[in-house]
């Protein structure tokens, strides 16, 4: 990822320019880590990618930032300080990303560096599909891409067998099977993507009501003692170029047109967490 190393020095020199610093933010054999998540495309007139990020609050920054740092715009929620769970950039390339279902871990990088560099470099889902074959990554995950024609693909990535890339529109915590038993029971992956692929199979469901399908069980998740309750929904509009976050009580929408600084706290059973949205000053 060449392309992005101005922006990896700088935020290196910014952060101290010592040793820890420039190996954290390299994201390079990151610790392992895994997360739950649902996400899906509605291929509508105005074609939607719709996730939930189900983790831990105690483990989530809780920033969605809004940068320009390569001359591109980016809105995206992020982690490990620039790396990006979810965003959308300003040609309308929205990405997210979900736990795969295995817990092999190799060399590569965290996949959230990755989706920083697909939407401060790529401009179609063709051109993101061809970097997810490239890059390495240290664990299994399932990236879905959808740019501002409709174009859609998933591409299950794994540390130890090579990128499959699928017009797949519903993902959650396994690839073509579940290959981690114990963990798909406790996250019930399955039945998350029966309940969304169901959804989307409705001749009758609109863009609303699939996206408040996000919002309900079993898709929407309470197991904040387990470290994998919904801790946000995201819909991505690339063609309006925008992107709301949801909980069951709020709404927060975001645009490269209007974008809002400031929090939102929410609260969740037993928890409260704070949403920050922020600027991110453009390097030199």
């Amino acid at each position: 990822m060449p392309e992005l190393l101005p922006t990896y020095e700088k935020l290196v020199e910014l952060a101290g320019g010592d040793d820890l610093a420039a190996r954290f933010l390299s994201s390079y054999c990151p610790p392992p880590y895994l997360t739950s998540c649902s996400q899906a495309v509605w291929s509508g007139n105005a074609p939607l990618l719709v996730r939930n990020y189900d983790y831990s609050p105690f483990l989530f920054e809780g920033v969605t930032l809004k940068t320009a740092w390569n001359g591109r715009q980016v809105i995206a929620m992020s982690d490990c300080l620039w790396g990006v769970l979810d965003g959308v950039n300003d040609h309308g390339l929205a990405v997210s990303l979900s736990f795969g279902g295995r817990p092999d871990v190799g060399q590569g990088f965290g996949v959230p560096l990755v989706l920083r560099y697909i939407l401060e470099f790529c401009s179609t889902t063709r051109e993101a599909v061809e970097v997810l074959k490239r890059v390495p990554v240290h664990m299994t995950y399932n990236v879905t891409v959808l740019d501002r024609t409709g174009h859609f693909e998933t591409a299950y990535l794994a540390p130890d067998r090579p990128t499959l890339i699928l017009p797949v529109a519903v993902t959650t915590n396994h690839q073509q099977r579940v290959e981690w038993e114990e963990h798909a029971r406790s996250t019930g992956t399955v039945e998350r993507q029966r309940f969304l692929e169901e959804r989307l199979q409705n001749n009758a469901t609109g863009s609303d009501e699939f996206v408040q399908a996000f919002l309900e069980p079993p898709v929407y998740s309470i197991a904040y003692e387990k470290g994998s309750g919904t801790l946000y929904t995201a819909v991505y509009s690339p063609t309006a170029l925008l992107v709301d976050y949801l909980w069951p009580d709020c709404r927060w929408r975001q645009s490269f047109a209007r974008f809002e600084e400031g929090s939102r706290t929410i609260k969740f059973p037993g928890e409260s967490l704070e949403v920050v949205s922020s600027s991110g000053v453009n390097p030199p």
